[in-house]
């Protein structure tokens, strides 16, 4: 992915938290992708099924337009920082409300892992062993940058990085989840780290 000369995040919020609409437009479609797949990560995790997570970040978005006026920070992580904390805080209600949800369906049982287990009250992320889900796209480059690349690759690709890299599951659940073998996924997984750095290019 070539750089440009676009503004820097931190510009973005600066002018943004200025007065500038058009700056703050952007600043918010910038980070799509990106709640996109900690979304994907925290509530697909919880509910052992996946799910649709766009109306979590689209509920996500719409709060932080909402409150933006309390948004005091100036850098691209304390931004990412805000978001997921809402988004934490939105994924809660909603794993909460497919709990109940199903146990109204008769004769239908569905795996899941509340939050209530892992996300104390006010914790910005759920607490689990290891780098979260945020670090570990950090690991790799900029945060924004790959999940700008994760969503440009083939969904197959995207689904085994999702689950191998930020929900860190072993391979062997990971064959589980997508219904294939473990070698094909080892396979699957290698092809779609090499995709992934491909389309993020060198810094």
């Amino acid at each position: 992915m070539a750089q440009s000369n676009q503004p820097s995040v931190s510009q973005l919020i600066e002018r943004a938290q200025a007065g500038d609409a058009d700056c703050r437009d952007r600043l918010f479609e910038l980070c799509r992708n990106y709640l996109n797949f900690v979304a994907r990560s925290q509530v697909e995790s919880w509910l052992r099924v996946k799910v649709d997570a766009s109306d979590l970040v689209q509920q996500t978005l719409l709060e932080a337009h909402r409150d933006f006026q309390r948004f005091d920070g100036a850098t691209e992580k304390e931004w990412l920082g805000w978001l997921r904390k809402i988004l934490s805080h939105n994924a809660a209600d909603f794993v909460r409300h497919y709990k109940q949800t199903a146990k109204r369906r008769a004769g239908r049982e569905v795996r899941f892992r509340d939050p209530a287990d892992s996300l104390a009250p006010g914790a910005p992320e759920p607490a689990a062993p290891g780098p979260t889900p945020s670090q570990e796209l950090a690991q790799m480059d900029t945060e924004l940058r790959v999940a700008s690349a994760l969503s440009e690759l083939p969904e197959d690709y995207q689904e085994v990085i999702v689950l191998r890299n930020l929900q860190r599951l072993p391979f062997n659940e990971v064959a589980e989840r997508m219904g294939r073998s473990r070698p094909a996924v080892q396979m699957l997984w290698m092809r779609a780290i090499r995709k992934l750095q491909e389309v993020i290019g060198p810094a």
